[in-house]
């Protein structure tokens, strides 16, 4: 399994349209090209001053379909977030791979 993982600073003046957008359209738009089985979106827990930080993470079956992705989809839907919100918004990526899971089990 491969993780796409999108860590985004919102700036405080556009954080709720921001927050918005991110849950009720761009991750939709995403998961809607077919090539992610999921997603969880998250907020990092740190204070900072210039804005508040959150992950999304997009999980999909293979590298070929994540590349698929950046070929075919990523340069509009990255497009559209920097139209709304500009310099308002940092976003960096990185892609993992799962290894393993490990859960508790009870005895």
């Amino acid at each position: 399994m491969i993780i796409y993982n999108v860590t985004i600073n919102i700036d405080h003046s556009v954080h709720n349209k921001w927050l918005q957008w991110m849950q009720n359209k761009h991750i939709s738009d995403v998961l809607a090209t077919g090539l992610f089985n999921n997603a969880r979106f998250v907020k990092v827990l740190v204070q900072e001053d210039e804005g508040v930080t959150y992950s999304v993470q997009f999980f999909s079956d293979s590298k070929e379909k994540l590349n698929d992705y950046y070929q075919n989809h990523a340069p509009r839907l990255r497009q559209e977030g920097l139209e709304l919100f500009g310099d308002k918004m940092l976003a960096f990526r990185t892609e993992l791979e799962v290894l393993s899971e490990h859960f508790h089990s009870e005895n």
